[in-house]
């Protein structure tokens, strides 16, 4: 291991050190030799192969991408200090104030994990998925993050429509377009100084017609709750509340399904949560 604490793999490794299984949702098996994650529960956290944090660690691999610094930041549960010290150490700028963050309050990482048995997903300011739990997943029919990084609801809107499948608002999508879209206006007012974010809205306003009609309307609001009926191969239909809410001084949005205690969209929610758990299992 380097033995420099501030280089790259100092860091990982003092950093993988100070958490414990529980912290990041995972179990604890076997006895322990050391203190901390592993490296492979790192590396499964990360959505990277455990040679290749062995190699980041070691030094005998000093530049991974920015989208593997910020996953192993993720994992990490690091803060925005420690997240620009990590991207320094790896020779890459930080993301800069004022730009789309992907980075999620190691606080909020926690309630995430907490909150495994609900349906929740953690979105950018430009609706790209950050996290998801494993009964969103299994509710969705959607990979996680790791497996698919470039998950993005506006594209899933209103380019490939594959949400109009998938889920079905109370009302029907054009009020759940509309708050999309207004939601992204107000984080365009934020964002403007962030060249990639205006060529996302001018590529989804150019592939997009329905997207671009609303845009003109310049309707800013901020998308927090309604109810839908997701479409689900296995379980059929289920009515769910879905409600947003923005992490305060973040631009972090959390979605999260919920329904009643008792009744049969609760059943259904509770079948696919026990399958979930299982898939979980297997693949660990």
């Amino acid at each position: 291991m380097s033995s420099d604490v501030h280089s790259l793999g100092g860091l990982l490794s003092i950093w993988r050190e100070r958490l414990l299984p529980a912290d990041v949702g995972l179990e604890s098996s076997g006895r322990r030799r050391t203190k901390g994650l592993r490296r492979e529960e790192l590396a499964q956290l990360a959505g990277v192969s455990v040679d290749y944090v062995m190699r980041l660690e070691q030094g005998r691999s000093r530049t991974p991408s920015a989208q593997i610094v910020a996953s192993l930041a993720r994992a990490l549960q690091l803060d925005r200090t420690e997240t620009a010290l990590l991207y320094r150490a790896a020779g890459l700028t930080p993301p800069r104030t004022g730009t789309v963050s992907h980075h999620i309050p190691p606080g909020v990482q926690r309630m995430i994990t907490r909150m495994s048995d609900l349906p929740l997903a953690a979105f950018a300011a430009d609706w790209t998925l950050l996290t998801s739990t494993s009964l969103w997943q299994a509710l969705f029919q959607a990979p996680s993050v790791i497996h698919d990084p470039e998950q993005n609801l506006i594209v899933q809107t209103f380019i490939d429509e594959s949400i109009a499948r998938i889920a079905t608002p109370r009302g029907g999508p054009d009020a759940f377009e509309r708050a999309l879209v207004a939601d992204l206006r107000c984080s365009a007012a934020e964002l403007s100084g962030d060249s990639r974010f205006r060529a996302f809205i001018a590529d989804v306003r150019a592939r997009s017609p329905r997207f671009a009609e609303l845009w003109e309307e310049g309707r800013a609001a901020v998308h927090q709750t309604i109810v839908k009926t997701i479409h689900h191969p296995v379980v059929g239909d289920v009515t769910l509340d879905c409600d947003v809410v923005t992490v305060p001084d973040s631009d972090v949005k959390l979605v999260v399904y919920t329904t009643t205690e008792s009744g049969p969209d609760a059943e259904k929610l509770e079948f696919l949560r026990v399958g979930a758990i299982g898939a979980s299992m297997t693949r660990s």
